[in-house]
């Protein structure tokens, strides 16, 4: 689990934070392992993906948090860059956090 998000060196003042990924990619047998890996090379880890596959594409929503908007925004260029995958789109997402109660 990341404790602590990794600096943003290009943009070190920004506010960190949680953003919804939504891709269309290829339904190939290594499409969603190599979406995952551009979030894994940036030592990174999503609370949350979605994958459904609609004929020959898998719909891919993946929720991270840590992140500033220019650094979620350079990641979402990489994806794009990916011969596997047809569409990223980015957006805010806010996150409600459940706890536990006790009687």
């Amino acid at each position: 689990m990341n404790s602590l998000p990794r600096a943003d060196v290009w943009a070190n003042s920004n506010a960190h934070t949680t953003v919804l990924y939504r891709l269309q990619a290829e339904a190939e047998p290594d499409s969603l392992c190599r979406v995952l890996n551009q979030f894994a090379l940036q030592m990174l880890t999503p609370h949350s993906v979605q994958v459904t596959q609609q004929d020959d594409w898998l719909a891919i929503d993946i929720g991270i948090g840590g992140l500033s908007w220019h650094r979620a925004e350079v990641i979402a260029q990489k994806l794009r860059n990916m011969v596997c995958v047809a569409d990223v789109h980015l957006a805010p997402q806010h996150r409600v956090e459940l706890s536990v109660v006790h009687a």
